[in-house]
């Protein structure tokens, strides 16, 4: 695919926007990355997912306090790549850089590839956020995500299976996708073609052997085949569901843009592209605002990912009152709730129109 550009990356709506989060960093004299707090909130995280292997594997609990553990465990990992991985895989974390690094790589612990993902993430899904063949997150085998996707037959069917894509989708990711980025060197079918290093290389295969090891291997040697094979898939089928839900419901709902481009060019300045295309929930859910790592509020993140989201409460002011400065929709939904319906309301539609 022709490579993709905007109106502006510099407009008076943006900048007008970007000049009061400056401020106020400057007057509080607040870092913008995660500092302390999050520090011991990612300990915690990576402490708590620890502690509920170390039960599940060498203690052997009742199979009912297994299978709660097990669920908790891969709710767990979701949490960590929420708010560790996540964060320092955009570098807010810390403003240490290899904190950031240490943190990114959590990914690899859990058996994803942060290489991988900064390409995936970072730039193809933040920079073309819903423009089809560039952002990949969009791109579901099996699911039709907006209108410019072809229409298949069992695309009726979606509302129905969406489900089971969802919970397989963090096993497809790290035991399949990622094999498949790796041999073909593309991100898609539309993607680059790129290039790992030596280190890269040997990182991938090394981080691949030891989560099968640490996931698989141990726990059938400990527990015995099927124990552990159940409770890897309860782990794994959490933590996909709620991977998928979460990024479905910031991106896929109703009144989220997909745009088109004429002649490469997207009509947009590339700031009203991200809020157009992306939507906030559940932003007074303390509940929510922790768990997520603050992704609740995605407009925030994907306007400014290099700031950390424990500002973003306050930037999402910012956020509403330059929107209504410059008369540019703000797309939220007020609990999670209403944002998975009306996720579930967009697949339906698209699985039975034209």
């Amino acid at each position: 695919m022709s490579k993709i550009s905007f109106q502006s990356t510099s407009t008076p709506f943006f900048q007008a926007l970007k000049a009061k989060v400056n401020t106020y960093f400057i007057e509080t004299g607040k870092s913008k990355n995660g500092g302390t707090k999050l520090f011991i909130k990612g300990l915690g995280l990576v402490f708590s997912a620890v502690l509920i292997y170390f039960v599940l594997v060498f203690l052997n609990p009742h199979w009912i306090v297994a299978i709660i553990l097990c669920a908790a465990f891969g709710a767990n990992l979701a949490a960590i790549g929420f708010n560790v991985m996540h964060e320092g895989g955009h570098g807010s974390f810390s403003k240490f850089k290899w904190i950031n690094e240490v943190s990114a790589y959590s990914l690899n612990i859990m058996g994803g590839t942060i290489h991988f993902w900064k390409q995936k993430h970072n730039i193809d899904h933040h920079t073309y956020t819903n423009i089809e063949g560039m952002d990949h997150d969009i791109d579901i085998k099996f699911m039709r995500m907006h209108a410019e996707q072809d229409k298949k037959w069992h695309h009726q069917f979606q509302q129905y299976y969406w489900i089971l894509l969802y919970g397989v989708s963090y096993l497809a990711w790290v035991l399949y996708q990622d094999f498949e980025k790796y041999f073909s060197k593309k991100m898609g079918r539309s993607g680059k073609k790129m290039n790992l290093s030596v280190r890269e290389h040997v990182i991938f295969w090394t981080t691949k052997l030891a989560y099968i090891s640490v996931y698989l291997l141990v726990p059938i040697l400990i527990l015995g085949f099927w124990k552990a094979i159940i409770g890897f898939l309860i782990a794994a089928v959490v933590c996909g569901f709620t991977l998928s839900v979460v990024f479905q419901l910031a991106h896929v709902v109703e009144g989220t843009s997909f745009p088109g481009n004429i002649n490469g060019k997207i009509q947009n300045e590339w700031a009203v592209h991200q809020i157009s295309s992306t939507a906030n929930f559940a932003t007074r859910s303390k509940l929510a605002y922790f768990f997520l790592g603050g992704l609740n509020f995605q407009v925030e993140h994907h306007l400014f990912p290099g700031i950390s989201h424990i500002h973003y409460p306050k930037i999402n002011e910012f956020v509403k009152e330059t929107c209504n400065e410059f008369g540019v929709s703000y797309l939220e939904h007020r609990t999670m709730l209403r944002a998975f319906i009306s996720h579930l309301s967009h697949i339906k539609k698209l699985g039975v129109s034209a």
